[in-house]
């Protein structure tokens, strides 16, 4: 884990995560659902572990998916969930004795930078409490922040706001960083005299200002701390975290021809020169190589694309296909748990599902392999240079040798050795057509 340099305090950021999202209208910890196929929490994390010397992750009861994700850092359990200030308590021993910074899992997209800005602000002199705010072009309901030269005078509620405070465009975030002497002061100071009989972070902002302390609003895009709180959006991040992943891949040298057409995962690999055509869908674990080209209406996931391969269109790559050096995958294929050689050719309607294709193998249109027998799965291992023909059948497990032809139509059980030409069908019969 990277850490703050050695001339600032000791820094902990703890991550509130308990929260179940009854707003996203589903059973999942809303921590964990998913931008570009990475949880929102992983996010967070890969950014506050580069920048702060140790992470706390505060949980529900039952949200075991939710701490393994948070491992190895330290969770806590908040038992009961009866606000954010609470919540942070449930952190109090873990805050150590320099500065401690509330973050949320759902502001998943703030930066390395700014997190580390957060922290500089706060060593500034005379400076008590620093809190994240965004310019909103559309404030919604969050709070407004009030300012009297440069130092934050309080923070207005939108159902407590006149309409002059209204037309305030500068938001709360939520994120707050303090000293921990006086943070946890505050916390104590917190009090739940509201209709949901809860104790809201907020408040310690009002605490430390009538304290006369003094407190920075640090600006960051609308688009990096927005919270995520319904599905609509998070479809809204979905697009940022989008459009940031397209922009690094064709920085990167990739061709996109509609790159808002294309999805990808926070994990795709795409080397230089990866020409992705549009309407293409990367799921996770997608390795592409150098020069291969990805045309349309083409679906992958956990599988890898060798330098110059052709895949689509209208192709699909389940997990463990592995698509070799200028091999082709055309309309309609789809591949899983199958190696493709170099240069070999699987261009239409076909399924190769636990197979090995040797290089330069042709596998004619409407082939499959038979692998499951309705309890396990069989390969099927195709030599080098073979030739299979359309509307063939493989029943695995069966080996065909290298520079074989299977004649179109044949169901083959049996191996086929180097050199052969196979046949797997019945014997065709003319009759002459009886006229009454």
């Amino acid at each position: 884990m990277s850490k703050s340099t050695n001339t600032l305090p000791e820094s902990v950021a703890v991550i509130l995560a308990a929260g179940m999202g009854t707003r996203m209208r589903s059973a999942k910890p809303k921590a964990m659902h998913p931008l570009a196929g990475k949880p929102m929490l992983r996010y967070l994390l890969d950014n506050v572990e580069k920048v702060f010397d140790k992470v706390v992750v505060v949980v529900g009861p039952n949200m075991d998916e939710v701490a393994q994700l948070a491992a190895p850092h330290q969770v806590v359990v908040q038992e009961h969930r009866l606000g954010t200030a609470h919540a942070a308590i449930q952190a109090e021993e873990y805050f150590g004795n320099g500065t401690v910074t509330i973050l949320y899992a759902d502001n998943p997209l703030v930066s390395k930078k700014t997190l580390k800005k957060i922290l500089e602000c706060q060593q500034q002199r005379d400076v008590d409490m620093v809190l994240m705010a965004m310019e909103c072009e559309d404030p919604k309901s969050y709070g407004r922040i009030i300012e009297k030269k440069g130092w934050v005078r309080r923070i207005v509620e939108t159902a407590d706001a006149t309409e002059e405070e209204k037309q305030i465009h500068l938001c709360n975030a939520g994120v707050i960083c303090a000293k921990v002497s006086s943070f946890k002061y505050w916390l104590r100071q917190i009090e739940n005299k509201n209709s949901k009989k809860e104790y809201y972070l907020v408040d310690a902002v009002a605490i430390a200002v009538n304290e006369g302390k003094h407190i920075k609003a640090l600006r960051a895009s609308e688009a990096e701390l927005s919270g995520i709180n319904s599905k609509s959006e998070l479809a809204v991040a979905e697009q940022i975290v989008q459009q940031k992943l397209r922009k690094k891949a064709m920085d990167n040298g990739v061709t996109m021809l509609a790159p808002e057409t294309v999805f990808l995962s926070a994990d795709t690999i795409l080397g230089e020169d990866v020409l992705i055509y549009p309407h293409v869908v990367f799921g996770p674990k997608v390795h592409v190589h150098a020069g291969a080209e990805i045309r349309s209406f083409s679906h992958l996931e956990g599988c890898e694309v060798k330098e110059d391969a052709v895949v689509g269109p209208y192709a699909r790559l389940r997990p463990n296909a592995v698509i070799g050096k200028d091999a082709h995958v055309g309309n309609f294929v789809e591949l899983k748990a199958t190696t493709l050689g170099e240069g070999a050719k699987v261009n239409h309607l076909t399924y190769l599902g636990d197979a090995v294709v040797g290089r330069k193998t042709n596998v004619g249109a409407g082939t499959i392999t038979c692998n499951y027998d309705g309890v396990n799965k069989h390969q099927t291992i195709i030599g080098e240079e073979a030739f299979i023909g359309s509307d063939a059948i493989l029943v695995a497990p069966v080996e065909i040798g290298n520079k074989s032809l299977i004649a179109a139509g044949s169901v083959i059980t049996e191996n086929v050795p180097e050199n052969a030409l196979a046949f797997g069908r019945a014997r065709q019969v003319n009759k002459k057509k009886t006229t009454k």
